[in-house]
């Protein structure tokens, strides 16, 4: 199985579409058309490629973690995009997405930001091009990302707090939405992550692409022509781990997201409609959107990109919960024995390894270091009592 272009209505098998107002499709349709144009056009990508580059300081490279594989039992690499500028992978979509947004003559960034690095991402891009750019979070969100927060303003972004239901990532992307309603003829929605409407899942997860071919290259030069037997990336609508997947997809090794047990969408496998796609959602049995719990901003999400709930389906991945228990130890043996920071989001695919000593005995592990830990630490110095 191989992650290709989805279908003419924006399907991954039985997940995706669009799903949204009236007064939205237009605007759909037009960035469909304008990312399949832009992506079909050697300029547009020599420019983006440039910008990742000389900008974003791709490629990332990948760090073979000794002390940690030693501590699991396991062979442990590290695709880093920790070390990306802005500190997480969100810079690759949001300068494609910007760089779109300009090509098709709109002024405006809207965006939704859960730990605040998509945030911090878009607030980057925007200043690079001179755009205006508003950010709604989750007044939660907010308390305990006050650094981001800052940051997005000391860029220059407007941030907004997203006050309805549990003041989380969920209802900043309904904000998000909102505005882009009132604003779509001048503004672009620079959605974070692989959910959404089509085109955004499918156009998300190419802007990521590069993460999995320069680590599907790495690995094959670590390897001699190998492929890792694992790739693990953390999960929340799925951003990171559906780069990283691309580059695996056709090959041998096992996919594994790891969700965070309170937020475990793929675990319940409930379809249903949420934030313009299909695909599985935490509900209840009346079909209401049930609220995520975890102990990370960005992935307290209720649902999961929409070819990700095909992969699960298709048996092609594995979805699993970890607790925030064992996210805190992993982040903190993470730390301890690699001198490597993990992000809290991160950190749960180290706890899926953990947790999974058994399984992964011997075995060679490519983990997507999707951010660092920076941000966390004021939050982490609370729940350790420090």
């Amino acid at each position: 199985m191989t992650m290709a272009e989805p279908t003419e209505s924006g399907r991954f098998g039985d997940f995706g579409g669009m799903y949204v107002p009236e007064t939205l499709v237009p605007a759909c349709q037009e960035l469909d058309r304008a990312f399949r144009e832009a992506w079909g056009d050697p300029a547009f990508r020599k420019e983006l490629d440039h910008l990742l580059r000389t900008y974003a300081g791709r490629p990332s490279p990948l760090t073979e973690c000794h002390r940690l594989g030693e501590e699991l039992g396991c062979r442990i690499l590290f695709k880093r995009e920790d070390l990306n500028h802005t500190g997480s992978h969100k810079i690759n979509n949001v300068l494609g997405q910007a760089l779109l947004a300009k090509r098709m003559g709109k002024t405006r960034i809207v965006a939704e930001t859960g730990a605040g690095q998509h945030g911090v991402a878009s607030a980057t891009a925007a200043a690079l091009f001179g755009m205006e750019c508003v950010v709604y979070m989750g007044t939660v969100d907010i308390e305990r990302q006050k650094l981001n927060v800052f940051r997005m303003q000391l860029l220059g972004a407007e941030v907004r707090a997203a006050e309805t239901g549990s003041q989380t990532l969920k209802d900043a992307v309904n904000e998000a939405m909102r505005y882009w309603v009132s604003a779509v003829e001048d503004t672009h929605y620079c959605l974070g992550s692989v959910m959404g409407p089509h085109p955004y899942p499918w156009m998300v997860r190419e802007f990521h692409r590069v993460i999995g071919d320069e680590a599907r290259k790495q690995c094959a030069e670590l390897l001699d022509g190998g492929v890792p037997d694992y790739v693990v990336a953390c999960v929340g609508g799925g951003s990171n781990a559906a780069g990283i997947f691309a580059g695996f997809a056709d090959t041998g090794a096992q996919l594994i997201g790891a969700e965070p047990a309170g937020g475990a969408a793929v675990g319940r496998a409930v379809p249903g409609i949420v934030h313009g796609s299909k695909s599985y959602l935490m509900q209840d049995e009346w079909g209401q959107v049930l609220e995520a719990q975890s102990i990370s901003a960005g992935l307290d999400y209720p649902g999961i990109g929409p070819e990700h709930a095909h992969l699960a389906a298709s048996g092609r991945a594995r979805y699993e919960p970890v607790t925030d228990e064992e996210v805190v130890e992993a982040f903190q043996l993470c730390s301890r024995t690699e001198g490597i920071i993990p992000a809290l989001e991160s950190a749960h695919a180290l706890a899926w390894i953990a947790k999974m000593r058994e399984e992964v005995a011997g075995k060679t592990i490519l983990v997507n270091m999707s951010g660092r830990g920076d941000k966390d630490v004021n939050q982490m110095m609370d729940v350790l009592g420090s």
